[in-house]
């Protein structure tokens, strides 16, 4: 896709509520080499975005693993950046996340400002992401780097206000992270509650183990569902998910 064609294409399928899948990929738990084998089993199922990133992102091989799936697949890959370091031109695009459900100025504004050289520089097509924590039941990684309480996950009035606030300051995509390894995955509550009352794409992660869940939040409006901890255990699960975003999205239609 070209520059700005990502975004256009979430914004489309906000539009026509059809949603798509996603894989993410942490860069420390996979190596280069794993890279084009798993590229042919994602062109197979046909997901619909490739994720790359990670809390930590240790080893540095984050731009290996981006060119080697690239080599092998025309899956559009975007950055999930856990930390300015893990910005490479190699991608396509950069989820640019400014944690809106807490309140660590590091991770509202201060990292930006120092990431913002490299990523003008990276060429990237940057999706600017209201980032929100929900409460996935136990400690995850993203909640202890981050510092911050999760929104609490009865509570979808909050995600909403919250989202509404994304929304109000411009970003354009709003993601709503239960974190990996979740015990509790986001409710199709709180994802109709958010997805209905806002005109941006959702996109919906963290605790997500089965086709059926994929199938649900789906259903309740998440325009992106992302799959990563399930897909690091059982890559086969990757067939599966994807056909049960394609049938949620004829049932829609």
């Amino acid at each position: 896709m070209g520059k700005g064609k990502i975004l256009e294409d979430l914004l489309l399928r906000k539009k026509a509520g059809k949603s798509g899948f996603a894989v993410l990929v942490d860069p420390d738990k996979v190596s280069p080499d794993e890279m084009p084998a798993f590229a042919a089993l994602c062109n197979e199922a046909g997901v619909d975005y490739l994720l790359m990133g990670g809390s930590l992102v240790l080893d540095h091989e984050i731009g290996d693993c981006v060119q080697r799936f690239k080599a092998e697949s025309d899956i559009p890959v975007i950055l999930f950046p856990g930390s300015p370091a893990q910005v490479t031109p190699e991608a396509d695009a950069l989820l640019y996340l400014s944690l809106i459900s807490g309140r660590n100025p590091e991770l509202l504004i201060g990292q930006h400002v120092v990431s913002a050289p490299a990523v003008k520089a990276s060429g990237l097509e940057v999706i600017s992401t209201g980032y929100m924590v929900i409460d996935g039941g136990v400690p995850t990684t993203v909640s202890y780097i981050s510092n911050a309480a999760p929104i609490p996950a009865n509570k979808p009035e909050i995600a909403l206000c919250t989202a509404w606030a994304g929304e109000l300051q411009g970003k354009h995509i709003i993601y709503m992270d239960a974190g990996s390894g979740a015990k509790t995955p986001v409710s199709e509550e709180m994802i109709k509650k958010v997805s209905r009352n806002i005109e941006i794409p959702l996109f919906v992660g963290g605790g997500i183990l089965t086709p059926e869940k994929i199938y649900k939040n789906c259903q309740a409006g998440a325009t992106i569902v992302v799959v990563g901890n399930a897909i690091e255990k059982d890559p086969s699960l990757i067939r599966d998910m994807a056909k049960a975003t394609k049938m949620a999205i004829s049932a829609v239609i």
